[in-house]
């Protein structure tokens, strides 16, 4: 490959592009050499390498190899001598190394960017989802596994995609002779329609069926799309009568995706499914202190308050996401403001996603929750009979009811078996005088707060 045929191969692309796409994208790239079969052009940021990596790298390898049929794989990347971080990207790089474009028997594939952070070193385990972890740990080894496909669901925010690009990166380091296939489901589904288009289905069918690992993130995107559906399935069959790894990520279990065809959600099930549970306190709390501890390398001099990173770990409890961001910002905000993170910094800054973050607790739910902690019925709870070992628990959940929800005094007393406000006045009295005497009440309600806000 000479930078003559590559004038050449870029006059062919501008016919096929067209002058918009061919200005913007294929314009600045320059041919830098070849090596090993390695075809390396030189890109003015990593934004636009990895853009024409994902979008054009196919087009550009099939065209390259025309002229120069030894190269197998393209490569774009900053030149050492530019600063890339001086322009300002259109999108973030979400990629820790560049882009290859590989180039298997018949075809050619692109693996999307990975992201740096999402590495297995920066991902905290705890109960709600270590089986995931581990399991994700033991196909990115790289080599037999027991289960196929690994399947791995829960909600937004709980690590997903952390593990999919952390088996990615593990992948690449341990195995790089393997031929390893990261996209989402969408970026499936579009490959297929465009091999449709142009009529390249067999190149297409070629391209996915010589991976050695396929990993397919949020699989729910092809629910209802019946065509590729389809191809998903065959490709599927295919790779497993290879023995060949393939991991899978969705929002929810297989057989709970609607729209998904049966055979499909059959094929999903027959490996390992893992839920990735919502966190749990203590997991969420390891996030942050993690976390802190690489912001105060930002941030010199950053100081925070005992008790802020517990606040957050009880208040933010849905989206791990979530809780990161809050913790980026309000340590930037200090940073900016000269201030140290306290209690009424992080409530100032903080203030719209503590709201939407709030769960509604009802007094229904404290009510179940304390009658089950003390092991008594819930009519004897908020009934008439007056013993101890009823008037104690009915006064905390009084108590938690008046702390947790937001209903007045007289809605809880009615709750209460139409008990009047002063008599929920004085629960709550007397449960803040325990709580500094008696060290069981103490541990009582922060046992059931927490239970109650998980």
């Amino acid at each position: 490959m000479t930078k003559e045929k590559w004038g050449q191969v870029r006059q062919r692309l501008l016919r096929t592009v067209g002058q918009n796409n061919y200005k913007n994208w294929i314009e600045p790239i320059e041919f830098s050499n070849t090596q090993d079969g390695i075809a390396t052009f030189e890109v003015p940021t990593n934004f636009l390498g990895n853009y024409v990596s994902q979008n054009f790298a196919d087009l550009i390898l099939h065209e390259v190899r025309s002229e120069a049929p030894e190269v197998r794989r393209l490569r774009f990347a900053v030149p050492t001598h530019v600063n890339s971080s001086s322009v300002p990207p259109r999108a973030p790089d979400r990629s820790a190394k560049p882009t290859m474009a590989r180039k298997p028997a018949g075809g050619s594939l692109t693996t999307a960017p990975l992201d740096a952070r999402f590495t297995f070193e920066n991902f905290i385990v705890g109960k709600p989802n270590e089986l995931a972890h581990a399991a994700a740990k033991r196909v990115a080894e790289g080599g037999p596994v027991t289960f196929n496909p690994l399947f791995l669901y829960g909600g937004v925010g709980l690590g997903k995609t952390h593990l999919m690009h952390a088996i990615a990166h593990e992948l690449r380091q341990r195995r790089p002779d393997m031929n390893v296939l990261y996209l989402s489901a969408e970026q499936f589904m579009y490959r297929f329609v465009q091999a449709l288009r142009d009529r390249k289905m067999m190149d297409f069918k070629e391209i996915f069926r010589s991976v050695d690992v396929l990993m397919v993130d949020d699989v729910q995107f092809i629910a209802g799309k019946d065509s590729t559906q389809e191809e998903f399935f065959h490709t599927f069959n295919a790779l497993v009568d290879q023995n060949k790894q393939i991991i899978i990520s969705g929002d929810r279990a297989p057989g709970e995706i609607k729209d998904m065809e049966e055979r499909v959600k059959s094929r999903l099930q027959c490996g390992l499914v893992v839920d990735l549970h919502p966190t749990d306190y203590e997991l969420r709390l390891g996030i942050l202190q993690s976390k802190i501890e690489k912001q105060r390398q930002n941030y010199a001099g950053l100081t925070i308050e005992e008790g802020v990173l517990e606040f957050l770990a009880h208040r933010i409890s849905t989206n791990v996401r979530v809780l990161e961001g809050a913790l980026t910002r309000l340590c930037a905000f200090a940073s900016l403001v000269g201030r140290d993170i306290d209690m009424d910094l992080t409530q100032d800054c903080l203030s719209d996603i503590l709201r939407a973050s709030e769960r509604k607790i009802t007094v229904e739910e404290i009510q179940r929750k304390v009658s089950d902690h003390y092991n008594i019925r819930l009519s004897d709870m908020i009934g008439p009979k007056r013993l101890r070992s009823y008037a104690r628990p009915r006064q905390v959940a009084m108590y938690l009811c008046k702390k947790l929800t937001s209903r007045s005094l007289p809605e809880i007393g009615r709750r209460f078996g139409g008990r009047d406000h002063t008599t929920v006045m004085h629960g709550v009295k007397r449960i803040e005088e325990l709580k500094v005497q008696d060290g069981q009440i103490a541990e009582d309600l922060e046992m059931l707060r927490r239970a109650l806000e998980e």
